[in-house]
């Protein structure tokens, strides 16, 4: 009778031993788990900075040369896209011409976006009287921004199309500052202009 119970009791205990091991090695995953989704491990993670790396000298500098490109390519579209290829290469000289002036920014984007972020002091109007809003034409859009790549590359020559002009204006406007240019030539419907020698060179 003895042997039966501590017979029983050895069956028990290993029955317990049992279920404790299965508890505790099936509890194990979400322990492990736990200890690896800590809150304050995800705060950490979270607040480490992305990682970025620095573009090459030589894509910095391809970025900034489409820049420029779009830049030169946008003043052709909206101010003389309808003028045929002289008309926009005429306003490219003059983009260009303002980069070599002292009076000017020395970059194209900076040439042509100079007053934009004033109402009243924009040098090409399109910058400020709501035309970068619209949709543009995207064959003529292409064709000009090609035309300006072009341009930059110095496949396209401009020569002396406007005679050194650093102004121009619509054939159906007459501004007041014209008064102190010397008037070059019309191209299209564009009269240009350049500093005199009493107001600059």
């Amino acid at each position: 009778m003895k042997l039966r119970i501590r017979a029983a009791h050895r069956r028990a205990d290993c029955a317990l031993l049992l279920a404790a091991g299965v508890a505790f090695f099936g509890a194990f995953p979400a322990l492990a788990y736990n200890l690896y989704t800590d809150e304050s491990a995800q705060v950490q993670l979270a607040s480490d900075p992305p990682v970025v790396v620095a573009a090459s000298p030589v894509e910095q500098a391809v970025a900034a040369l489409s820049e420029e490109q779009s830049c030169l390519a946008e003043a052709m579209y909206y101010e003389a896209r309808g003028e045929g290829t002289d008309g926009q290469k005429a306003i490219a000289e003059v983009i260009l011409q303002r980069t070599h002036n002292g009076n000017y920014p020395k970059t194209l984007c900076g040439v042509v976006h100079e007053g934009a972020n004033r109402h009243t002091g924009c040098q090409f109007s399109y910058t400020c009287d709501g035309s970068l809003s619209r949709p543009k034409n995207p064959i003529a859009w292409r064709r000009i921004r090609e035309l300006a790549g072009n341009i930059m590359e110095g496949a396209v020559r401009l020569g002396y199309l406007t005679g050194r002009a650093t102004h121009f204006h619509a054939v159906d406007v007459q501004p007041i500052w014209a008064e102190n240019l010397v008037r070059t030539v019309q191209i299209g419907n564009h009269i240009f202009y350049r500093r005199g020698p009493s107001n600059g060179s």
